[in-house]
């Protein structure tokens, strides 16, 4: 019985994949539920599992392929694999000595022998014409001939081995020539569009750290105790500022539909985590509800799962407002660009220890730029500049968060 091998049900989001790899190829055994073919889209990638045990019988859509929401990928066989080759080779042994009685004594003359062990010729890969399959000397002296002739056909077929490395120009400079991934086409279409359809700026400003840094310094090991390993973060406590700041300026988690403006009465944070793939964005929905622990939790399981390639469409589908860190890697400053539809972007930088002027004193402080970019078309620069303000403000007195001030 065939089962088809379909492409998945994409969102409305996602208009098509691509065939990225084909993990088995026709004639393979497949168990159920074992991973046949990955689909890539614009988002993530897609896993297709065999809904049975058999042998793939058929590829429809080869790598690099387009394939649209349920179109047919390939076919497979229900039921027992067909053996493997070694096993067959085994079967079909004794079958080949059936004509002689046992061994070469039987199925090879005694001068065919000699003069295959003088021009070291492999009896077993003659054929014989003699009777009952008997390999005879004319028939080894064919074979010698064969392979004489051989060596002049061999050296051609050397040179098709370094085919697929880099071609080599003047100098030994190298160049790779590879396609665009879905997911980076994509990431550089959006970005694009962002810069040609939007009025962006980038307001700047800098957050001293000493507070947040000596809160989690002080409960760090007690929080991973209380919520199970759940480490804290920095990242948590810019999440919660910014849901709070997106509060007091829902223009900042609105967006532009068409002639019309719309603000979210939630805020869904897009985190945007580095994976082998490119720059993703997963969701935290509902950030605004959630503990420092539950962001924390969500964070790290994103970050594995884009380790893993394990992000699913509805992990990076939708976000109101994107944090990305540079940090990480260690940007000082930078200019993020807006994801469309959101409205505005805030981008976390490394923190050094830098010296600052405080009452009058010259002191050192972990200090890190923060810079928010925004379209001008829907936020105004008081409104922007305020609102990184209030960031900033809340991160440096972290209680603020708590009283709601």
């Amino acid at each position: 019985m065939a089962i088809e091998i379909k492409a998945p049900t994409f969102p409305e989001s996602v208009a098509d994949g691509t065939v990225a790899t084909w993990h088995k190829k026709p004639g393979d055994a497949v168990k159920r539920d074992e991973l046949i073919v990955d689909i890539e889209t614009d988002k993530v990638v897609i896993e297709v599992l065999a809904e049975a045990d058999g042998v793939l019988a058929e590829i429809v859509k080869n790598e690099g392929d387009t394939v649209l929401s349920n179109e047919l990928l390939g076919t497979l066989s229900e039921g027992a694999a067909a053996p493997a080759p070694a096993a067959a080779a085994q079967t079909a042994a004794p079958a080949a000595a059936a004509p002689g009685v046992a061994g070469d004594e039987q199925i090879l003359s005694p001068a065919a022998r000699k003069l295959a062990e003088e021009n070291g010729i492999d009896p077993n890969s003659v054929a014989g014409t003699g009777k009952g399959g008997r390999v005879t000397k004319e028939d080894v002296v064919a074979a010698v001939e064969a392979k004489k002739n051989a060596p002049a056909a061999a050296p051609a077929a050397k040179p098709a081995t370094p085919a697929a490395a880099p071609v080599l120009a003047v100098g030994d400079r190298v160049e790779k020539r590879v396609p665009m991934s879905r997911l980076r086409a994509k990431v550089a279409e959006r970005l694009v569009e962002a810069q040609s359809s939007m009025a962006m700026l980038t307001t700047f400003n800098e957050v001293d750290m000493t507070e947040v840094m000596a809160l989690r310094s002080k409960y760090k090991d007690l929080f991973e105790k209380s919520h199970n390993g759940v480490r804290l973060g920095f990242m948590s406590f810019f999440v919660k500022a910014t849901t709070e700041a997106l509060k007091r300026f829902p223009a900042v988690n609105a967006s532009i539909d068409g002639a019309d403006i719309v603000y979210h009465g939630y805020s869904d944070i897009g985190v945007a985590v580095s994976s082998d793939r490119g720059l993703v964005v997963p969701v935290l929905r509902n950030a605004e509800l959630m503990s420092l622990a539950e962001i924390e939790s969500g964070i790290a399981t994103f970050g594995k799962k884009a380790k893993d390639g394990k992000l699913s469409i509805d992990d990076m589908t939708g976000g109101t407002f994107t944090i990305t860190n540079g940090g990480t890697f260690g940007s000082m400053m930078s200019t993020p660009i807006v994801n469309p539809p959101q409205a505005a972007i805030l981008g976390m930088h490394n923190i050094l220890q830098r010296p600052m002027a405080i009452n009058g004193q010259v002191v050192i402080r972990p200090m890190m730029y923060l810079a928010l970019s925004y379209d001008h078309r829907l936020i105004d620069g008081k409104e922007a500049v305020t609102f990184l303000v209030t960031i900033k403000n809340l991160l440096e007195d972290p209680a603020r968060l708590l009283l709601d001030i």
